[in-house]
């Protein structure tokens, strides 16, 4: 072995120890500042998020009540294109109340007022198919969804179960019944 003694054997680890912990300490004290930095960074990378947060968290709250308003006024003027349609039949109806008012015979007054009248009808009717209002047809079977029976008779001429004649026109909006045809069915 070597020529050291026992007590130069013992206070060689303490010295050791010693700068092993001055070492130690010097690495310590650089984690910490490095555990401190990373910290720090990661505080200021907390707080860009939660102000990211809040900005876009509002955002979207003034997206959704926008959205709300449009909504609402979409709501409120749904039948603006509707009315407009609806105006030149109106204007139909003033001039063929005002057309009587001229001097003529009364058979051509008449004449003139049922055609007003037809074209009317048919302009009104034209509208209201534009806008997805239709006419329940007279022609198809009886179907209980869009007819409302109200009364049934013995017929000679027509099917069981078909139409033989309307009270009442029925109206539909695209699909949905908006008014029951009041009919009378055959036996």
């Amino acid at each position: 072995m070597s020529n050291k003694t026992d007590e130069e054997l013992q206070t060689e680890p303490l010295e050791n120890e010693e700068e092993n912990a001055e070492l130690n300490d010097d690495e310590a004290e650089a984690e910490a500042e490095a555990v401190e930095n990373e910290f720090d960074l990661l505080q200021e990378e907390l707080i860009a998020l939660k102000d990211k947060y809040a900005r876009v968290h509002a955002d979207f709250d003034n997206i959704k009540k926008r959205l709300e308003r449009e909504k609402y006024t979409a709501v409120e003027y749904s039948n603006e294109k509707f009315a407009k349609d609806m105006i030149p039949v109106m204007d139909a109806l003033q001039m063929a109340m005002t057309s009587t008012a001229t001097e003529a015979s009364a058979d051509e007054l008449l004449e003139k007022l049922k055609e007003g009248i037809e074209l009317t009808a048919k302009q009104f009717t034209t509208s209201l198919e534009k806008h997805g209002v239709t006419m329940v047809s007279h022609d198809e079977p009886f179907d209980p969804n869009i007819h409302n029976a109200v009364q049934s008779i013995d017929s000679e001429d027509v099917e069981s179960g078909q139409i033989v004649q309307t009270f009442q026109t029925g109206y539909k909006y695209k699909n949905r019944p908006l008014r029951e045809a009041m009919v009378i069915v055959a036996n």
